[in-house]
């Protein structure tokens, strides 16, 4: 109704504005459309968390999962296949439209926003996509049919040759996510393809707008999970890939026979849809990963699920070593010979702990402990799986990634851990929730208060409109000169051991004026609280301080170093001038902790992010438990209160909605004043000049 109004054709002046009437007259007295139908939670009405749920759970209800909500794409997870949702089709249709955001919400609509917008020839702007929400939420498969889309519309060579390689580099990119999902990803409480690290992709173009490659950046690889994992929940997704897919001959090369019991492997009779081992093994292959270093990364793997099966007895004398479990030796042995190591020098290191001490530094062995021959166990299967992931990312960027020279502009995707809070949330959760208090101030800042700051600036008559600003909260995390995180990194650089109980006092004490930190008294453990944007996690203190130091034994790295598998060579490198992390912790200068690291990357990838042009898509989970056609209203209200949605709409809705630079209108219609018939002003006229600037004006203002 609202396109017959505004086109309306007249014939003669009194019956088209009798024509005019009546059209006008029926859409003021119409009935509202049914929930399901709006588009746009802007057209809500009034805009309140009740009217924006009942929305969302009637077009959820219908089977449509995509909603506007002004400058934010709303994607409610179907947790079902809906294949003509993503199909080459659908997406050759988004891309082809005239003007694409009058089709149906859609990843596809921002995905052709853009591209669009680097194909702007007025003022090319690099683009960044930021995918958000809880974990389960949705955010891994939206980046992947983001991907995807990429590769079909970005991809129009005009000769044979360019399109092989188009064809090679789209397949290539494509092929980068199922090995990054293998071994990246876990089945946790809430998610069975859980992201258990950060990644942001840059889509690489060339002049003409085609995909010419890409590079991906990743952050803060939860590799704890490697030797740890939670009740109910499942190592990285490769590992059960190699038990259940290897052929025969694999399983007798690889030790892994049929029902064989891993420590390191719980849950394995759960069979998901990510276990297809052939998937990662051909998409390996693409990225120019040969069969043999592919059984070689495998047999490495198999090489740390032995690991994970050695067991120590507590010693009777302190003096000697703890003595291996009596189901614990042939897995030393196998262990070893995976990895090509020596199986007493591994047995050892694992045993005995080396001390260097005074101005000579003087070598002295002390047995370890059951607690700390574990611990090392642990560490060294870390270190390998670690090294082993930064190698297979490289491995891919290479694969991918062009020459500076061939491209000039790029689309980013950034896909980061949701917002997590566990039972037992340690440092891994506390980083993860710190990177997501971090996005969602870059898009207060963006949007929401940016664009009230811009109309406070043109003189606009405005009510602005309250919105949750989290710097409280970042203060507290990571603030000056007092924080949590400048506390944890103090107890590491204090050469005392650290107590769980006295870092809690800590932190209670030296932040205690904080409105975002809390504390449990009910809680029997040492913990504190901290009230993010997304509600309350408790952090507990134990363990904190030793996995922020992350400390790798040198004897470790040496050990590893002595290995003759090809394949670890390269992970660990003989280079005599490398300093270990010990001997660099014995010199003055400091030893980066894991948070400081962290923070470091974050701000790095802030800072890429705010050279772009933002659009953001936030993934909304419609129930905890993955099931289809279940929408529960407290779970979905918790996420939309936590992402200040209502209060983006309320922006969104009140706002003005075209926003052109004054010079950008100029070069872009320019060419109509020509089509103007001169006239000669009036005494009341503006002059031409102001005339102009009275239009541009009102068409930047979206009067």
């Amino acid at each position: 109704m609202l396109q017959q109004v505004n086109g309306h054709s007249s014939g003669s002046d009194a019956r088209g504005e009798e024509s005019f009437r009546e059209d006008l007259q029926e859409f003021l007295g119409g009935e509202a459309p049914p929930l399901h139908q709006l588009d746009d939670l802007t057209k809500v009405n009034p805009v309140t968390l009740e009217t924006v749920l009942r929305c969302l759970q009637a077009r959820y209800t219908a089977d449509t999962f995509y909603t506007n909500a002004g400058c934010t794409l709303v994607a409610l997870n179907p947790f079902k296949p809906v294949p003509q949702l993503y199909s080459p089709e659908l997406m050759r249709e988004y891309h082809a439209a005239p003007q694409p955001q009058k089709l149906k919400p859609h990843i596809f609509t921002v995905g052709e926003q853009t591209y669009r917008n680097v194909k702007s020839l007025t003022e090319p702007v690099n683009q960044s996509i930021i995918v958000s929400g809880e974990s389960g939420a949705g955010k891994t498969w939206t980046s992947r049919c983001l991907m995807k889309f990429y590769a079909v519309v970005a991809a129009s060579p005009t000769s044979w040759d360019s399109h092989k390689i188009a064809e090679r580099i789209e397949q290539r990119i494509l092929n980068s996510n199922p090995v990054m999902e293998a071994f990246g990803n876990a089945c946790t409480l809430r998610n069975n393809n859980s992201s258990r690290f950060g990644k942001f992709i840059q889509l690489q173009l060339n002049r003409a707008q085609q995909m010419t490659g890409a590079a991906v950046q990743t952050y803060l690889l939860e590799k704890t999970r490697v030797a740890c994992q939670a009740s109910s929940e499942r190592n990285f997704h490769i590992f059960y890939q190699i038990c259940k897919g290897a052929s025969a001959d694999e399983r007798l090369q690889w030790h892994l026979p049929e029902g064989a019991a891993f420590s390191w492997l719980p849950n394995p009779e759960r069979t998901l849809e990510e276990d297809c081992f052939e998937v990662t093994r051909e998409a390996m292959l693409h990225l120019g990963i040969d069969t043999p270093t592919q059984n070689n990364v495998f047999k490495v793997l198999a090489g740390l699920l032995h690991l994970g099966n050695i067991r120590f007895a507590d010693s009777e004398d302190e003096a000697q070593p703890c003595q291996l479990m009596d189901d614990a030796k042939c897995s030393v042995r196998t262990s070893a010979s995976l990895l090509l190591l020596l199986e007493d020098p591994l047995l050892e290191t694992l045993q005995i702990r080396t001390i260097r001490a005074g101005r000579q530094q003087q070598v002295f062995r002390k047995p370890c402990s059951r607690a700390e021959c574990d611990t090392r166990r642990d560490c060294l299967a870390k270190l390998v799986y670690a090294r082993l992931f930064d190698w297979l990312v490289s491995v891919i960027n290479s694969s991918i990634c062009a020459d500076p020279s061939s491209w000039s502009t790029f689309i980013g995707l950034l896909d980061v851990y949701g917002f997590e809070s566990f039972p037992h949330n340690s440092l891994e959760q506390l980083c993860i929730n710190y990177a997501n208090e971090k996005l969602q101030q870059h898009f207060v800042a963006h949007y929401l208060r940016a664009q009230q700051e811009e109309y406070a600036v043109e003189g606009l008559e405005w009510s602005f409109v309250n919105y949750q600003d989290n710097q409280a909260c970042l203060d507290l995390i990571e603030g000056s000169p007092l924080s949590i995180c400048s506390l944890i990194n103090e107890e590491c650089r204090l050469n005392r051991p650290s107590s769980a109980a006295q870092l809690q006092t800590r932190i209670a004490s030296s932040l205690a004026g904080s409105p975002c930190l809390g504390h449990n008294k009910l809680s029997r453990e040492p913990s504190f609280i901290v009230v993010h944007y997304a509600g309350p996690v408790q952090y507990h203190t134990a363990g904190l301080v030793e996995k922020n130091k992350d400390p790798i034994p040198p004897e470790l790295t040496s050990l590893l170093q002595q290995s003759q598998d090809p394949l670890v060579k390269v992970l660990f490198p003989t280079d005599p001038e490398e300093k270990s992390q010990e001997e660099q912790g014995q010199s003055r200068a400091p030893v980066l902790t894991v948070v400081s690291k962290f923070k470091a990357s974050l701000e790095q990838l802030l800072q890429v992010l705010h050279s772009t042009t933002p659009h953001y898509i936030r993934c909304i989970k419609p129930n905890g438990q993955g099931q289809a056609q279940t929408f529960l209203r407290e779970e979905v209200l918790s996420q939309l209160e936590a992402c200040g949605l209502v209060e983006t709409i309320h922006i969104s809705a009140a706002g003005f909605p075209i926003r052109v630079s004054h010079r950008n209108f100029v070069e872009r219609y320019e060419l109509l004043r020509r089509l103007c018939p001169r006239t000669s002003p009036g005494p009341h006229s503006p002059s031409p000049d102001e005339g102009r600037s009275a239009s541009v004006s009102r068409e930047a203002l979206g009067s």
